[in-house]
């Protein structure tokens, strides 16, 4: 094992600016006036001072309106459009060097949707999916497996033909289980059963790689260099097959408007290593998007963009342009606010790539999903405890990591099991929970070297573990609950139990139970609650899951006692407040690494969803960095304030004096 991990990117030719707008024009029929106050010397010139350097502008909307001048559909084109709003956009923006990638809906189209139900997707009752008859909005998907592709085609054909396009944003790019008539067709073709509810998913799966590959290929016929993105909301294992489609992904990750405030670190960490650059991508709502009028706190703004730089990604910031076409100066102000700082970390950001320790398998590959309980409550606690990590899929080269990670859920087939197991004799670490490491039936376990037999689910729960010794540092040695079934196990010769389970006196039924929640310990010893074997740890509760609910600070502190039984010497220790966030990355090119510390604390002051109000400063934070060779200068940028250091056995040790929001710390090699 390398004393440190820094995973590369493969060579990409298109690397993304910094700074972007993604501006949504979803805009009404029933509106006049469309682009009326366009005025594009104000439009750029705004974008301009508010350092914007690209901005995803519309083609075509979900309600299915064009906006340019258009031969090919001019009966779609919006019908109060009082100019040719795309291409005057794009030219105004090109004169100052301003990007301007182009926006195309997909799935959802309502004017298509009306005139050619048809072509709608069906689900297996024979309904159409999505906004009933009666109710607001645009939401019937489009199959892409139908004639409307030819429609889509020739539309896209015409933008690239005759507008400057410097990249296509596809929009709503989703698999589908769709039962319309050329989908059953297209199945039975293939000898699919239709009614087989799992073949049709996987047919979903196969229509919409295959609409994406066979996209992109087409555009190229007319365009060789624009970028390609195809958006789903969302980024992660589903994407590696198709990666090769797209020239970057941009990750959308609005935590007031349903993603939250994890959605983004997780799904980064797994897509800054398909091999393209990334961009994360907020609003400046204060909910999501088509909040007109509304304007994010600029502290959040702040957190999320340098959040993105921190983790290795580009910033965009979503907007909506007024249906009359007049920009607001507000809005920019605040964007602007943000952005002239971005512009100003951007050197110590270029073609940063991350510096880690571990690995965390991804649920998600297994079971799907955006976010799994487990990998929430997993990253959380990574996060909290300062450790450098990436999210991985079982197709991974693990031989970078010092340690793997295996929450709560991860089924382990023989090919995974040989793949860890060598893992393992090459002197790899792994921490496994609850059913990590079973086979899919979860009947026995596949991952030998975990040092257990399995005897099934764990009679009692809750139960009680008491910790002790190095597992238990920080913890009383006393009865811990554990509010979640977990498994019970043998420990096999050669392992080392690590902490018991304390059972109740009985399970609470409607005939046996005791004060208002769970039983009390009977204080006898049950089963054994974590095991250890050589460099394998493994605990029987869905810790991570837990922690994901209610996280109580006893499943983190057993949990990262076990890291640091496994990896002594961290990339990074900070003394700090478990709000704080820590992420190292390394500029190969200026012969630095860079550490990028953030203090901001969401809240939940309103039912629907967390908000950033305020920053409160902290002080004197002690830092030590592993470092892989003899250190010059460690420097708070862009400041530039120089820091004194000391080093020791192959760390570096300084305080940071003030960390007031996003503090970035170069750290230059001799």
């Amino acid at each position: 094992m390398s004393d440190y991990v820094i995973l590369s990117k493969a060579k990409n030719l298109i690397e993304l600016r910094f700074r972007q707008i993604h501006l949504d024009f979803h805009t009404s029929e029933m509106i006049e006036g469309i682009g009326a106050d366009f005025d594009p010397d104000e439009f750029a010139s705004t974008l301009e001072k508010a350092r914007v350097n690209s901005i995803t502008c519309f083609a075509r909307c979900h309600h299915g309106w064009i906006y340019f001048d258009t031969k090919v559909n001019p009966e779609r084109r919006h019908p109060h459009l009082t100019r040719n709003l795309l291409k005057d956009q794009i030219e105004a923006c090109h004169k100052r060097d301003i990007r301007v990638p182009i926006y195309i809906t997909v799935q959802w189209d309502h004017y298509t949707a009306n005139e050619h139900p048809e072509w709608l997707v069906i689900n297996d009752q024979g309904c159409q999916i999505g906004t009933r008859p009666y109710e607001a909005g645009f939401y019937r998907t489009m199959c892409v497996n139908s004639p409307y592709i030819d429609f889509l085609k020739a539309h896209v054909k015409e933008v690239l033909e005759t507008l400057p396009t410097d990249g296509i944003f596809f929009d709503i790019v989703n698999p589908q289980d769709c039962s319309c008539k050329y989908c059953r067709a297209g199945m039975e073709a293939e000898g699919i059963d239709p009614s087989d509810a799992q073949a049709r998913r996987n047919y979903g799966v196969k229509v919409i790689n295959e609409f994406k590959m066979n996209m992109t290929e087409f555009v190229r016929q007319f365009n060789k260099d624009c970028t390609i993105f195809y958006n789903s909301g969302h980024v992660g294992p589903a994407h590696r097959s198709t990666a090769k489609a797209y020239t970057h992904f941009e990750l959308e990750s609005l935590p007031s408007g349903g993603w939250g405030y994890m959605h983004f670190p997780l799904s980064m960490r797994y897509a800054r290593n398909l091999g393209a650059d990334c961009m994360g991508m907020t609003g400046k709502f204060h909910t999501s998007w088509g909040d007109f009028h509304s304007f994010k706190n600029p502290q959040a703004l702040q957190f999320e963009c340098f959040q993105m730089l921190a983790l290795n990604a580009k910033c965009s910031i979503g907007d909506q342009l007024h249906p009359s076409g007049k920009i607001c100066q507000t809005t920019y102000r605040l964007i602007g606010s943000v952005y002239s700082e971005v512009e100003k970390k951007e050197a110590w950001c270029k073609g940063a790539k991350p510096v880690t320790d571990i690995g965390m398998l991804t649920p998600e590959e297994f079971y799907g999903g955006r976010l799994s309980p487990s990998a929430i409550g997993a990253s959380r606690m990574l996060q909290e405890g300062g450790h450098q990590f990436e999210i991985i899929d079982s197709s991974h080269d693990i031989s970078v990591f010092k340690v793997v990670i295996l929450p709560d859920n991860i089924p382990v087939s023989d090919d995974f099991a040989k793949k860890l197991e060598d893992y393992l004799a090459k002197g790899g670490s792994i921490i496994a929970s609850y059913e990590s490491g079973l086979n899919a039936e979860k009947t026995a376990f596949m991952l030998k070297s975990l040092g257990v037999k399995l005897k099934g689910q764990a009679p009692f729960s809750p139960d009680f573990i008491v910790p002790r010794g190095e597992i238990g540092k920080g913890l009383a040695e006393t009865e811990h609950v554990m509010y979640m079934r977990g498994m019970e196990v043998e420990a096999e010769a050669g392992s080392e139990v690590l902490a018991d389970v304390k059972v109740p006196y009985f399970n609470r039924t409607y005939k046996h139970f005791c004060s208002h929640r769970h039983t009390p310990s009977s204080g006898k010893i049950g089963y054994p609650g974590i095991v250890r074997k050589g460099n394998a740890i493994y605990f029987i509760h869905p810790i991570f899951a837990q922690y994901d609910k209610n996280a109580p600070k006893w499943c983190k502190k057993l949990f990262l006692n076990a890291l640091d039984m496994l990896l002594p010497e961290p990339v990074i220790r900070i003394e700090a407040p478990s709000t704080a966030l820590v992420s190292v990355n390394e500029q190969l090119s200026e012969n630095r690494w860079v550490i990028h510390l953030l203090h901001y604390i969401p809240e939940r002051r309103g039912t629907d969803f967390d908000i950033i109000e305020d920053v409160i400063p902290i002080y004197g934070i002690p830092v030590s960095l592993r470092v892989p060779k003899k250190v010059k200068n460690v420097d708070c940028v862009p400041d530039g304030d120089s820091l004194e250091f000391c080093e020791n056995n192959g760390r570096i040790d300084f305080i940071l004096p003030k960390l007031e929001g996003h503090q970035m710390v170069a750290v230059s090699f001799e």
